[in-house]
């Protein structure tokens, strides 16, 4: 069954679904950033301090966007998606429950 799509937008580290008290499984289907004048990384993890499941490297270019989208029905979080982010402005994660 499918879910309706959500984004989420954060400029710091945070959690993209759930909370610290409140677990929220997802998919993640696509990463939109805006990277900052130093190189930079996203880190998606299950959960804080949880399994890094996607890690994306961004260039020392300020201003500048990419978009990775992932196939399929996107990479599963079976607790909650949390957000890493390094020297990166801000990023629009694409999810479904």
């Amino acid at each position: 069954m499918e879910s309706d799509v959500q984004t989420t937008r954060l400029n710091a580290d945070g959690y993209v679904t759930g909370s610290a008290t409140q677990a929220q499984p997802a998919r993640v289907k696509a990463v939109y950033y805006v990277a900052s004048g130093t190189a930079g990384t996203i880190a998606l993890t299950d959960g804080s301090g949880g399994s890094t499941l996607v890690t994306i490297d961004t260039p020392a270019a300020a201003t500048a966007t990419d978009q990775v989208w992932f196939p399929d029905n996107g990479i599963r979080f079976k607790d909650r998606v949390y957000l890493d982010l390094t020297a990166v402005s801000f990023v629009t994660v694409v999810w479904a429950a």
